[in-house]
């Protein structure tokens, strides 16, 4: 009798223990979804604004997408087509890799260099100067890439720009004697000033924000050991704030490669002089001056697909150092 009574007792039990597994379960589910309910409308117009576009932009990088296209609503699958042409042109490894990347790299190097001795600088400075001087570097950043850009433009111009009519002034060059925009390397070297110009108060300012996590014990410590200020800063300071270098390093790196405005809006940068063209620029112009809207589609993807490769090396260089 009393084992016919057991059995319902420990079928009962048995019940009971796996209901009290079930909501701990049911509770852990439900505390793991309640981080990607709060994270779903900024996933969806994440996705909206950044995944449906580059889906867009793939199907039309492998179609000989032209305005005819676009008009009739058809579509025209090529394949690798415009990968191929691309990839084969000697204009791409000729001028506009070299423009891209040679550019970029000054440009990221500059603005880094720049922004940190800045950020020193600021970090050096009482409380009252530093706000006045982050405020007055963050103006900078503030004004428009197509309003900064114009300001160069005028700095520069052949006749009556400032920097022609010192250099007329100072009986070094005639105004209007010398194009700065037609030479390539002026060109560029105009760009990256305008570049790094408006680049580095952001590294400056995210830099300073580091520089007060480094503990001042480790700069009175490493005093008593008797390195001076080049010393301290290569062994405590860049130790110290390497997550944010590398953070500023990958952001300028994007930023740089991807430059279209303060290029297209230059004399000559629009496309008609084809020595100082960048993928930004190539993309734009055979997209929307030609009319080749999957040959630009393509270039864009490579443009992207060449960031991606750039920063997931430097990420992963950076991973190997932290391990050894």
């Amino acid at each position: 009798m009393s084992a016919a009574t057991s059995t319902p007792k420990n079928a009962a039990n048995a019940t009971g223990t796996l209901e009290r597994r079930r909501v701990p379960v049911r509770r852990r589910l439900q505390r793991g979804s309640a981080p990607w309910l709060l994270l779903a409308p900024g996933l969806m117009t994440l996705a909206v604004l950044l995944l449906w576009p580059l889906v867009r932009v793939l199907n039309l990088s492998v179609q000989d997408y032209r305005l005819r296209n676009l008009i009739r609503g058809d579509s025209n699958y090529t394949g690798l087509t415009n990968y191929r042409e691309i990839l084969s042109d000697p204009f791409l490894w000729g001028t506009v890799l070299p423009n891209t990347v040679g550019f970029a790299v000054v440009c990221v190097v500059l603005t880094m260099v720049v922004g940190i001795v800045v950020a020193l600088f600021l970090n050096s400075l009482g409380t009252w100067w530093r706000s006045i001087c982050t405020t007055a570097i963050m103006v900078a950043w503030a004004v428009p890439a197509i309003t900064g850009t114009y300001v160069f433009v005028w700095l520069f111009d052949p006749l009556n720009g400032l920097v022609a009519s010192t250099l007329d002034q100072l009986g070094i060059m005639e105004a209007g004697s010398w194009n700065w925009f037609a030479n390539r390397w002026a060109f560029y070297a105009i760009a990256t000033a305008n570049v790094v110009y408006h680049g580095f108060p952001f590294i400056a300012v995210t830099v300073l924000a580091g520089l007060g996590t480094v503990p001042k014990e480790l700069y009175e410590a490493a005093s008593l050991d008797g390195a001076g200020p080049l010393s301290r800063f290569r062994s405590v300071t860049i130790p110290g704030i390497r997550p944010i270098l590398a953070v500023c390093i990958i952001l300028s790196t994007i930023w740089d490669f991807k430059v279209f405005t303060q290029i297209y809006l230059m004399p000559g940068g629009n496309g008609t002089n084809r020595d100082v063209m960048n993928l930004g620029v190539w993309s734009y112009s055979e997209s929307f001056a030609q009319g080749l809207y999957g040959r630009g589609s393509a270039i864009a993807v490579l443009l992207t697909l060449l960031l991606l490769v750039i920063s997931v090396i430097y990420m992963r260089s950076l991973m190997k150092e932290d391990e050894l």
